[in-house]
């Protein structure tokens, strides 16, 4: 494994299957950033200079580098690194994949879960790979239906499974905090290739991953 800055400035190491893990942060980067929160600070009416402010800037730069470090993640990779030849050709579920993300709109954050299956033709993948794929497209600035089709899309093309169906259940804090402020309000997406465009499949899909098996 080995070390390497990525152009939003984290210092990050490597592990083989392209999962990107942060350690430290680069300086400069740093350094410039918090210059532009204290700035951002002092023109809501706060002092920067207070005890309570003092080491937020530099917080809120360290916090927005991890928030959005899913740019220098590679999705295609993470798949790659773990893709195995196999005969298996029934329906491969990861339910309730926990996400966090940023809505590009108003930087406020949205979170859920995500749902997701496909239908293997020659080939699997790890299991862990599909969290991950879900990470690195939601660590970024995003709306939530360009995060659904972007993780279908990748699954399908570096697998080339027989259909892929993605699900995308969050709550978004720019409705819940600001604008409508609907405290409970859900917005769901999804997103469905080959086999799961068939209504059969995709009903047994959404039974399945509806349904508590435990």
């Amino acid at each position: 494994m080995s070390d390497n800055k990525n152009k939003e400035g984290i210092i990050a190491e490597n592990n083989l299957d392209g999962y990107i893990k942060i350690d430290q942060y680069n300086d400069e980067k740093i350094k410039v950033l918090s210059g532009h929160y204290r700035d951002i600070i002092e023109e809501v009416g706060e002092d920067p200079g207070r005890e309570g402010l003092l080491k937020t800037p530099e917080r809120l730069a360290k916090a927005m580098l991890f928030l959005t470090h899913g740019y220098d993640l590679d999705p295609s990779s993470i798949i790659s690194s773990a893709k195995f030849k196999e005969e298996y050709k029934q329906m491969v579920i990861v339910k309730d994949i926990e996400l966090y993300s940023l809505c590009e709109h108003h930087i406020l954050p949205f979170f859920g879960k995500a749902h997701i299956a496909y239908i293997p033709n020659e080939y699997i993948v790890g299991l862990s790979k599909l969290p991950r794929v879900v990470e690195a497209f939601a660590r970024r600035l995003q709306v939530q239906e360009r995060l659904t089709t972007q993780i279908r899309d990748c699954i399908q093309e570096n697998l080339n499974p027989l259909g892929v169906a993605v699900v995308i259940e969050a709550q978004h804090l720019c409705m819940q905090m600001r604008g409508v402020q609907k405290q409970n309000s859900v917005t769901t997406t999804s997103a469905f290739t080959g086999e799961f465009e068939n209504d059969r499949t995709r009903n047994e899909f959404i039974k399945l991953i509806s349904s508590n098996l435990s």
